[in-house]
């Protein structure tokens, strides 16, 4: 289990693109290490002045599904804080960095894989590619502000109530994702957009960057922060460990 980093580049223009690669098997939910680790490797990307892009990938079957649900039930309290805290620091390690973050993304996009798309600047996605907020089936609520970043707010409500999934094509069509392309294609399209962008000047990319965020309509940070604080509500309710309780069993409903 690991955030690693790497160059898939060589010689001289080896240090423009870093690859931030997720892997934690076997669907990549993420404990509260990882969200930090996420963080961390995202904020040391960026402050490298050599590095003109990120691209975030993951390994296995799904780019991410969300929280380690198991970890919250075995540690309660301190683990729902820590999955927060640590959540709300990936997140805006990825609107944050100083560079343009590409996010590659296969399989299952769920739960905390939204809030890394959603605040990533593009997205290019496999066609099995399926994006969600699973959350009132699991107890917990959050990530709406990156759900909305992505679809139509009537959409984003819809998908919200129902934890429903959308497909990549359609995220396309709404010009939320860049490039839907065949699995085995994935990472090669994402990484020629990533060369795209990194030949770019490298002080100007993070002037855009800079300025793009500054015109954003919507503070991302304080909008997520201000849904965490009802799920921490949900959680000192017992709302949340009864759903999260049922999950997955036949009688939950």
């Amino acid at each position: 289990m690991s955030v690693s980093t790497s160059s898939p580049e060589k010689g001289p223009e080896k240090e423009r693109i870093a690859v931030v690669t997720v892997d934690f098997p076997p669907v990549n939910a993420l404990p509260v290490e990882g969200w930090y680790a996420l963080a961390d490797a995202v904020r040391a990307a960026g402050r490298d002045p050599r590095v003109r892009c990120v691209l975030l990938t993951a390994e296995g079957r799904g780019f991410n599904a969300g929280v380690d649900i198991k970890e919250i039930q075995a540690k309660g309290q301190s683990a729902l804080v820590g999955a927060n805290r640590g959540c709300y620091e990936a997140f805006a390690a990825v609107y944050e960095c100083a560079v343009p973050v590409v996010a590659a993304v296969q399989g299952f996009c769920l739960g905390g894989g939204i809030g890394l798309v959603g605040n990533a600047d593009v997205i290019v996605a496999s066609e099995d590619a399926v994006f969600g907020l699973p959350e009132l089936d699991r107890g917990a609520l959050g990530a709406a502000t990156h759900l909305a970043r992505l679809v139509p707010q009537h959409l984003m409500r819809a998908l919200y109530y129902t934890s429903g999934t959308v497909s990549a094509a359609e995220l396309h069509r709404h010009g939320s994702v860049w490039r839907v392309v065949p699995r085995e294609e994935l990472h090669a399209s994402a990484l020629e957009l990533a060369r795209e962008i990194a030949a770019k000047d490298g002080e100007l990319v993070r002037l855009a960057k800079a300025a793009i965020n500054g015109i954003d309509p919507v503070d991302v940070r304080r909008s997520y922060r201000f849904e965490q604080g009802f799920t921490y509500e949900a959680s000192t309710l017992g709302v949340a460990d009864r759903v999260r309780d049922a999950f997955g069993k036949e009688d939950a409903r």
